[in-house]
């Protein structure tokens, strides 16, 4: 039978391993062990089809240790965790004690339920094999602790390369970077995953420069190493450099992988150059590349964020082999264009949906001022059996809150948080403080801010515009001094936060000091200087700050102007602002009244009526109010003239009595500054 023992070492491919089968079946040897498990190996060596090893495998009369070994080998390239219990639990059954060889395949599938199979390992002997001793550490390093996997590390009486790369893995995934740095510097043997390893984990952390010289430094790179430094600049948005590099490789002779265009592409997405990005389809054209799942997937979102819709739809309805991930994808490009429909009747029709999908659709919502919505499909999101929102879900829902300024539903989230033990993350806990200090409930928002272990720009963001709103101008510049002393960086919407918390607490020199550290000012920080000026009285200066600006004014800054005017009764500037405004935003119902009130109040009847008068030749109505007020954990909202309210009787006779006790307590309206537009 060498013959058969030769054709099956040049087995290569399923049509060749069926043939071998066939050559089996017509000498009657279909039936031994010894052939059964020979072909289960080279099922394993060729990655055939999982259903067809599984028919051998059930054929073999009693499986050996080796057969299983193979058939898990198997089940860990193409099956399912599933698969892999199933078959340990019928190795169990018969009673086949597994070799060492088993246990890293075993320890890898089984996760954080692995831990049981220590103490069988230590009782059986195994430890001392190198691989299942490997197995165990990186057990640890990932589902235990870092120190667990250190002491075993210590324990070895010889250690390889594998180990050494092992640690210094764990190492980063704890972000222990000096340790890391320390192993690497001792390691007495380096290969180019020990490379690797450093150049994925100072990527991580934001250290490109050093990530970029150990790179460059290396003896020699693989594609993974390639890919890795790629990844770094591409997940910290560094996408121009992700871009030099990748041509860099090209011109080296280095050829892509898939993992290398689902990298590249996403650095294009990016970039959103949509020329760019059709050179870089041409490549992969022209290079015959391998478009799978992957890679058409990244091709969707690149074109959604060259805002080429078209295209993107295209490649996705042209998909054989579609995915959650291309659904999810989908999805998300039309949000991003603001087509909240197309998004939803995509996600109604997904074949499935994972806690991705309705991320996608709820923050799509969010995203575009859509709160109500939202916070509705995350209801029916949180009865789904079998699915649980994750920190993103979160984060996007308790904003929403904040936007509506549905306090109770938001406190209602809280519990929801904690009765199922969701994780936030930082973003998670600045959605808080931002809808805390929206529900007006600052003291909570306080709280929330004092409680984080570690806060970033936004977190400080988030309390500032609270405290702000209400005119807490002095604790907003401690706030100031505390980012300072844990050395976060202002951004712009720091110091808008800052100088509007002063112009509203009239902290005039402060503010201006404040002002004078911004090294690029932006036309909205100039707005808020006109703002805290004119609210100070400091008319003049106000103008004369505008007319000195370096930057063209936009509305925010004529309108700040315009309602100082209207503040301190300066009618001849409030005609310049006005003026300015009529010009930037002709249908902005909000400029023409407040000129018209500034009139008004001083008695310039005529000059009133001549506004009303433009405002009808130009067809701009007077915007309708609108208003919103939680009750029993539902948004109910108020337009200004609409009854259709199921409660709108009750609703003003109740604002009758209202008004009835305020005019006996000697409440008088001011008329004077009301317009009328027919």
């Amino acid at each position: 039978m060498s013959h058969l023992t030769l054709a099956s070492s040049r087995v290569k491919t399923f049509d060749h391993l069926r043939q071998l089968h066939a050559q089996l079946i017509l000498h009657s040897l279909h039936g031994e062990s010894h052939w059964l498990t020979l072909l289960l190996t080279r099922c394993a060596r060729i990655q055939a089809p999982l259903p067809y090893a599984r028919l051998l495998f059930e054929s073999i009369p009693h499986p050996t240790a080796r057969a299983f070994a193979t058939m898990f080998k198997h089940c860990s390239q193409l099956g399912t965790h599933e698969d892999v219990a199933a078959l340990f639990a019928r190795m169990s059954s018969l009673a086949v004690t597994p070799d060492a060889s088993l246990y890293p395949i075993l320890i890898k599938w089984l996760g954080s339920d692995a831990i049981s199979l220590h103490a069988r390992i230590l009782k059986l002997g195994h430890a001392s094999d190198r691989y299942v001793r490997n197995a165990i550490m990186n057990f640890y390093a990932h589902h235990g602790s870092v120190e667990t996997a250190e002491r075993l590390f210590d324990e070895m009486p010889e250690r390889t390369v594998v180990d050494w790369n092992s640690m210094l893995s764990a190492y980063w995934k704890w972000d222990c970077r000096k340790e890391a740095l320390r192993m690497f510097d001792s390691m007495p043997d380096r290969n180019i995953i020990s490379w690797t390893v450093m150049v994925s984990g100072l990527s991580r952390v934001g250290e490109f420069d050093v990530a970029r010289r150990f790179f460059d430094e290396m003896p020699e790179r693989s594609i993974v190493s390639w890919n890795a430094m790629l990844s770094g600049y591409t997940q910290n948005g560094q996408a121009e450099e992700a871009l030099r590099l990748f041509d860099r490789m090209m011109g080296v002779g280095i050829q892509p992988n898939e993992t290398t265009w689902v990298v590249v592409i996403t650095a294009c997405s990016m970039k959103g150059d949509l020329r760019f990005a059709e050179s870089l389809v041409g490549s992969l054209i022209e290079r015959n590349a391998n478009l799978n799942c992957f890679i058409k997937t990244a091709l969707i979102d690149m074109y959604a964020s060259c805002r080429s819709l078209a295209k993107a739809r295209k490649i996705f309805y042209e998909m054989e082999d579609q995915n959650l991930v291309s659904w999810n994808a989908m999805i998300a490009a039309y949000t991003r264009e603001g087509d909240l429909s197309a998004a939803k009747e995509l996600f109604d029709v997904m074949p499935a949906r994972d806690v991705v999908s309705w991320n996608s659709m709820i923050s799509g919502y969010a995203q575009n001022g859509q709160w109500s919505p939202a916070i509705e499909l995350f209801k029916e999101m949180a009865i789904v059996k079998g699915l649980k929102p994750d920190e993103v879900t979160m984060s996007s829902i308790i904003a929403a809150c904040g936007h509506l300024g549905a306090l109770e539903f938001g406190r209602w989230l809280v519990c929801y948080i904690s009765e199922n033990q969701i994780r936030l993350n930082i973003s998670g806990y600045n959605a808080l403080i931002f809808m805390y200090s929206r529900c007006g409930s600052i003291e909570d928002a306080r709280r929330v801010f004092r409680e984080m272990s570690k806060r970033d720009v936004f977190s400080y963001n988030s309390l500032i515009s609270g405290l702000a709103s209400i005119g807490e101008g002095l604790e907003v510049l401690k706030l100031m001094e505390n980012m300072e002393e844990e050395r976060i960086e202002p951004d712009n919407i720091t110091y808008l936060g800052i100088l509007t918390g002063c112009s509203h607490a009239g902290l005039l020199l402060e503010g201006c000091r404040v002002f004078e550290m911004i090294e690029s000012p932006t036309v909205d920080h100039y707005a808020c200087k006109v703002d805290l000026l004119g609210r100070a009285g400091r008319l003049d200066e106000a103008k004369r700050v505008i007319d000195g600006m370096p930057l063209k004014p936009h509305a925010g800054v004529y309108g700040a102007l315009l309602n100082a005017c209207r503040i301190h009764k300066r009618v001849k500037l409030a005609e310049f602002a006005a003026r300015e405004l009529f010009k930037l935003e002709p249908e902005n119902s909000g400029n023409y009244v407040l000129l018209s009130n500034i009139y008004a109040s001083a008695g310039r009847w005529g000059d009133g009526e001549s506004v009303r008068e433009i405002m009808r030749k130009r067809g701009v109505d007077k915007m309708i109010g609108c208003s919103w007020v939680e009750f029993g954990g539902k948004v109910h909202q108020f337009v200004a003239g609409d009854r259709s309210h199921c409660q709108s009787e009750e609703i003003h006779e109740m604002l009758k009595e209202v008004g009835r006790k305020m005019r006996a307590l000697g409440y008088i309206a001011e008329e004077s500054l009301s317009l009328e537009v027919s």
